[in-house]
Parts: C-alpha cells; sequence; structure tokens
C-alpha cells in the first residue's frame, strides 16, 4: 500500500480531524445496536491520544437528507466512544461554526471532541468547497479512518483532504491490506460467496476476478435473475431485467476461464400474500407462479459447502436468504458457521453480511470483516475509491 498512514506523521499534539464511519445500526428506541464499527476505530483514536494530539471526531449517521433529525445526533456515539476509550469525549451540537472553532481552540494535547451528524449539513454531501474548508480549517492533519464511506465524494472524505495533509488510519490501511490481496495474491483454491441484491455491482466484480476467482457462489436476492437467465421460472421473485444480458455473458465468460458460477439447485419459497409461515422446498427450476424465492435449500448449502471446503481463500458478500426472517435465515447461518470452522483465509464484506456476522457472535472466527459494503464492492471491481485516492502516497514529502 503507498499511501501514508499514522505512522508515516508527526501527530505529536497536532490538531486530527479523525473521519470515522459511526454508521451503526439504532434500534427502534435510537440506542446503539451494534458498535462494532465504534470498536474498529479504537486502536487508531487510542494512538493519536497516545500522541498527544488533539482529536477532533466527525462521522455520518444515518440519512437525514441535510436536516437535523433528533435521533440521529451523534451525541450518543460520543458517549459510547467515551465509555469504550475510558476517556473523555466532548460532544458538540454543531460541526462547523464559531462554537466549534471556539472549542477546538480551548483543546489541550489529549482532548477528545465529536463533531455533530456531518449530514445535518446538504454541504456535506454535495462536496462544498466552503464547507470542506470549515473542516479543514480545525486542523493540522485529516485521518481517513471511514473506509465504508470512500466510495463517496463527499465534503469530510474528498474535500477536507484536498486542504490539509491527508493520511489513512489503521482501519483503511487494514481495508485496504486485505482487500488488496484479495486482487493480487489470493491463495488458492479461492471461492466468491455472492448473495444479496444489487446484481450488476457484484456481477461486474466476477468480471474483474475472472483471472484469479475459482468458482462462485450465488444465493440471496440475486438468486431469482440468475435462475431466470437460465430459462427457469422464478414466480413473483424480483428480476432485475436489466441485468439478464450481463449475468448471461458473465457466465459464457467464466466458462472460458473455468470459473464455476454455482447456481441454487433448491430454494425455500413462500406465497406472495404476504403470510411467509407458508412455505416450501422446490428445485430451482420449479418455482410456481405466485411464490417468492426466500432462501436457498439444503441441496444449494451442501454445494456449497463442498466446494468451499477445499478453499485457501474465501471472499463473502451479501446474505444468502431473507436473513432477519427466521424461515429463511437458514442457508446464510449455515454458511456463516461453516466458514467459521473453515482452515483458510476467510474475508467478509461489510454490510449485511457483517451485520450476519455480528448477530451470529461470529465476527472473531474470520479473517477479516470489512466495514464497508459498497466500498469493499466497489474496491474489488477495480473502480478507484474517492477517499483513498485523495490521500498523501509514500513517495510524496
Amino acid at each position: 500500500m503507498n499511501k501514508k498512514t499514522l505512522h508515516d506523521s508527526d501527530i505529536t499534539e497536532k490538531r486530527l480531524l479523525i473521519r470515522v464511519d459511526f454508521n451503526v445500526p439504532l434500534d427502534i428506541d435510537g440506542n446503539i445496536a451494534d458498535d462494532t464499527r465504534i470498536r474498529a476505530s479504537l486502536p487508531t483514536i487510542r494512538y493519536a491520544w497516545e500522541k498527544n494530539s488533539k482529536i477532533i471526531i466527525c462521522t455520518h449517521l444515518g440519512r437525514p437528507d441535510g436536516r437535523v433529525v433528533s435521533s440521529l445526533r451523534t451525541a450518543p456515539l460520543a458517549k459510547r466512544l467515551s465509555e469504550l476509550l475510558d476517556l473523555p469525549v466532548k460532544a458538540l451540537s454543531e460541526a462547523t461554526g464559531p462554537s466549534v472553532r471556539a472549542a477546538v481552540s480551548s483543546m489541550h494535547p489529549g482532548d477528545i471532541i465529536f463533531l455533530e451528524n456531518l449530514r445535518f449539513y446538504p454541504e456535506e454531501e454535495a462536496n462544498d468547497p466552503r464547507f470542506s474548508a470549515d473542516l479543514a480549517g480545525l486542523a493540522d492533519i485529516f485521518v481517513n479512518d471511514a473506509f465504508g464511506a470512500a466510495h463517496r465524494s463527499h465534503a469530510s472524505i474528498v474535500g477536507v483532504a484536498g486542504l490539509i495533509p491527508a493520511v489513512a488510519g489503521f482501519v483503511m490501511e487494514k481495508e485496504l491490506i486485505m482487500l488488496g490481496a484479495l486482487l493480487e495474491s489470493p491463495q488458492k483454491p479461492f471461492v466468491t460467496i455472492l448473495g444479496g441484491a444489487k446484481v450488476r455491482g457484484k456481477v461486474q466484480l466476477v468480471e474483474h476476478i475472472l483471472d484469479t476467482v475459482d468458482a462462485v457462489c450465488i444465493g440471496g436476492a440475486m438468486t431469482a435473475t440468475f435462475l431466470s437467465s437460465l430459462g427457469y421460472p422464478v414466480g413473483s421473485s424480483a428480476v432485475e431485467e436489466e441485468s439478464l444480458e450481463y449475468v448471461q455473458t458473465i457466465q459464457k465468460a467464466a466458462r472460458k476461464h473455468n470459473v464455476r458460477i454455482l447456481v441454487p439447485v433448491d430454494v425455500i419459497i413462500m406465497k406472495d400474500d404476504g403470510h411467509s409461515n407458508h412455505i416450501l422446498t422446490v428445485p430451482a427450476d420449479g418455482i410456481p407462479d405466485g411464490w417468492l424465492i426466500g432462501d436457498i435449500g439444503q441441496k444449494t448449502i451442501d454445494m456449497f459447502k463442498n466446494e468451499l471446503s477445499g478453499a485457501k481463500t474465501v471472499f463473502w458478500n451479501g446474505p444468502l436468504g431473507r436473513f432477519e426472517e427466521c424461515l429463511f435465515s437458514g442457508g446464510t447461518k449455515s454458511i456463516a458457521l461453516f466458514l467459521a470452522d473453515l482452515s483458510a483465509t476467510t474475508i467478509l464484506g461489510g454490510g449485511s453480511t457483517a451485520e450476519v456476522a455480528a448477530e451470529l457472535g461470529l465476527a472473531g472466527a474470520y479473517t477479516h470483516v470489512s466495514t464497508g459494503g459498497g466500498a469493499s464492492l466497489t474496491f474489488l471491481t477495480g473502480k478507484p475509491l474517492p477517499g483513498v485516492d485523495v490521500l498523501c502516497n509514500r513517495d510524496e514529502p
């Protein structure tokens, strides 16, 4: 990795603007449901504190669309961060403005303040130059530890980095190293598991790694599109019609590269009448009208396990069924448990896949669980990440 990190910079007693990705899931009462992303950035923040830096934390939370939403304030995040660090963290009610500048100017080495939700400001997602300048003016050095947002061209991701020296935090550094190894030198056999929806982006991933991957297991909402591309009826299941031709093209290309694409051979389906407790297991080519795919079936689970059993490297992105519904969580759980015991390098894409690992208490069982779903997919498809491109290179003065 050629990007500068905290270790490459003199940060002692400097003002650091640390962009984290604390976009954590909240429960119905607004409490933090999973603090995995907060814990991930603790080494970065702790290192800065040990260097007597003045630490200014910023993040987005949810989708407030440029307006103040009380349930999405960052004060609870600051409170949880304080508990985990066992250090005081001062939560501010704004992200820019006179009160923020005053708070920063009165900081002492080792102080930590937490800015308000960046997405309360429409200028953040618009990458507004003035908003970027206001944020950059708070610090001497910008530290991007928000890999999960690195595919966004927002003010706190790329705007600030163009105005003051910008380096990678330890989360960002680890993500680039671990995911980079998948592209450059995965130990083979290399198997990828793709679930969830958004077929086009994930098929682009397959296209980009055809020279290194040995097999691809398909599940989740993508199943219907792949089955439809084979001419199978899929009942009422949603098909990404615009991706059908692309899927067929990739399947042909995979055959030329001797890459096995494993499409489900049986599926668990439910009646499309709002009653998900009415389920059946049927062959993948036998889905009747008026029924929806909910999960992969046992024969498919066994097929995937057989393929995975000989793998030395596995990348998994996306649940294999409607994991949030108990009746359709079996496929995802079975594969998650199997991978946890597999003697291989196991890397999970972020987003819902990371949430699955956390919910099952298995996050520590894998080699790496990415903090970025969309960012990890973008990176692995070979597309540039704006938030990475703007970081200082090691060969720069």
